[in-house]
């Protein structure tokens, strides 16, 4: 009998569905909260303070971002209905929206700020709840061009920052706080092992304080004169109706930063799904809408309070893998954390008083270290030339519109100025070579089927008018015949019982790439992921096999691979299929 401890993975000692000891969730819970605090506190500090917003409205925009974490990270992790991963992720300010919302607050005030983050929400609401559909066009290649181009936009505002201290602060005081910061920041994340190095960024910026509060920059009144329990005054910014040009000329950037922010979202949420279970699983995509969907309404949450937008922490994979605790308790212990922390006005004072050198320095680094996830996000998505060409050409015609060095005579008026955001031009740049690419491929033969057995004669003409055309052979039509009967029999198995009666479609899409046939099956969804129940088979014994069982083990000996991505009402069976050899 085969080893049932194959592949499990030791370290994780309590699964999503488990509950560890109390304790031990809120002290993991507070661990990560107090690494992340900093980020989500600073994050709409440095926009408002670059924008030349008020104290009064930084303090209530603040005060606004620590709760919508709070109740969007409680969120994630509860899952109700839809909404909601149903695992341990960390909300917070996105640090992809700095420039676009430094912009709106400058142009047309936090109100306007306020409207364009309610409407560029609705946009991740709708990708949320027809993810299937957009999986061709918004690409790693897409995502992670557009990520490299975050620091390109935000960079030249940061290192103004670099050196504003107030009326005299000693000449050395900036730039020695702030290479202390970097200095402390980079040393330990690049030296230190285990969990230190998750709290690289809490430690520069306290050392760096030190060194601020030595200088005489850090405004230790502010936290003298805050109390520990309250609420800011209120500051709520309202609503800019107007729609005037200011707003048509931002809402695509912030449509697309959302859109760039729910692809991150996408990747953090399948990731915290491979470091949570004890036995490897493939991808819930119900689990990922439901991310996307919690972080749209965070995204809403906080433009109804008048404060910058959220989005998924990475730093929630990386602690769940350390410590090896996947459970939900530690999401809800952390978000319920966030929320006290936010009526604490001396709490968020601590870090409100952070001097701008200091506050830059910690950008820097965290701007750096996206640009490198923008890269990795290209790389790992499989660099070919067209990938490669896309992303080059992107970039650089993304830096070249920021600069204002490629015809602003002519672009600088276009739709209001929205190519004189890098970000937004280059973004615009990959995603029309991607619907290039796209568009440029040979049309794959489709076809649409009864969800029924009596849909079978009509699936085999297809497929085999599919190998004719392909110049395969009738061994190769044999085994794409054998293919995609199984497949669909093992659909409609699922099926049985399901309490909606409503008739479904069977639509299949059929294409050949670089020598294999390429089946790609999208029928009504069930709840066993075959692809988990084909790789369990591997392991099993040999024995007298179920039914079900029998065609499974038929599909996995005929086809190269089988890839099962389960969506709300969709689940879409990709079906690889090697010619015979000779």
């Amino acid at each position: 009998m085969a080893d049932d401890t194959t592949d499990i993975n030791p370290r994780v000692r309590y699964e999503p569905d488990e509950k560890p000891p109390f304790s031990l969730s809120v002290g993991l819970g507070a661990q990560l909260a107090m690494i992340t605090i900093a980020g989500v506190v600073l994050t709409p500090v440095i926009v408002i303070r670059a924008a030349g917003g008020t104290p009064e409205f930084m303090s209530w925009a603040v005060f606004a971002a620590v709760i919508v974490s709070g109740v969007t990270t409680v969120l994630q992790a509860k899952r109700l209905g839809r909404i909601g991963a149903g695992y341990v992720l960390l909300m917070g300010t996105s640090g992809a929206f700095i420039s676009v919302c430094i912009t709106a607050i400058a142009k047309g005030g936090p109100g306007m700020l306020a409207t364009l983050v309610v409407i560029s929400s609705l946009f991740q609401f709708a990708l949320a709840s027809r993810l299937s559909l957009f999986r061709r066009i918004f690409t790693p290649t897409v995502a992670g061009t557009v990520i490299m181009l975050i620091p390109v936009t935000v960079m030249p505002i940061i290192f103004k920052m670099l050196g504003d201290v107030p009326k005299g602060a000693p000449a050395a005081a900036a730039p020695v706080c702030a290479l202390i910061a970097v200095a402390v920041i980079v040393g330990i994340a690049l030296k230190a092992k285990g969990s230190l190095r998750l709290w690289a960024p809490v430690i520069g910026i306290v050392v760096a304080c030190g060194a601020a509060g030595y200088f005489g920059i850090y405004d230790t009144a502010r936290i003298a004169d805050a109390l520990w329990i309250g609420l800011p005054a209120l500051a709520w910014p309202g609503f800019d109706l107007e729609f005037g040009p200011v707003f048509w000329s931002l809402l695509p950037a912030f449509v697309f930063v959302t859109l760039v922010g729910a692809l991150e979202t996408i990747g953090d949420s399948v990731g915290i799904q491979h470091v949570s279970w004890r036995k490897p699983r493939a991808a819930d995509f119900r689990a990922v809408q439901g991310a996307v969907t919690a972080d749209g309404m965070g995204n809403l949450l906080s433009g109804l309070a008048g404060t910058v937008p959220n989005t998924t922490y990475s730093t929630s994979i990386a602690v769940t893998e350390l410590t090896g605790v996947g459970a939900r308790s530690v999401g809800m212990a952390a978000g319920a954390i966030f929320i006290v922390l936010a009526f604490s006005p001396k709490a968020l004072a601590v870090v409100l008083a952070i001097p701008n050198p200091v506050a830059a320095a910690y950008v820097t680094v965290l701007l750096a270290l996206l640009f490198v996830l923008g890269m990795k996000i290209v790389v790992q998505d499989g660099l070919d030339y067209r990938k490669g060409l896309i992303a080059g050409v992107s970039f650089w015609a993304g830096v070249g519109f920021q600069s204002g060095a490629i015809f602003p005579e002519i672009f600088a008026e276009i739709a209001g100025g929205i190519l004189q955001n890098g970000m937004t031009a280059g973004g615009l740049v990959a995603l029309l070579l991607t619907l290039f690419v796209e568009a440029a491929k040979p049309r794959p033969k489709r076809t649409e089927l009864p969800f029924a057995a009596s849909g079978l004669p009509e699936l085999r003409k297809f497929l085999a008018d599919f190998a004719a055309r392909s110049g395969w052979d009738e061994r190769m039509a044999d085994r794409l015949d054998t293919a995609g009967e199984e497949t669909v029999l093992t659909l409609l198995e699922r099926e049985e019982g399901r309490a909606d009666e409503t008739p479904r479609r069977l639509f299949l899409v059929a294409h050949k790439e670089e020598g294999e046939a390429v089946l790609e099956f999208l029928a009504g969804t069930g709840d066993e992921n075959l692809q988990d129940r084909i790789a369990l088979l591997g392991e099993q014994a040999a024995g007298p096999p179920a039914e079900q069982e029998f065609s499974l083990r038929l599909l996995r000996h005929v086809a190269s691979s089988v890839h099962h991505q389960q969506y709300h009402d969709t689940d879409i069976l990709t079906v690889r299929v090697k010619a015979p050899a000779g």
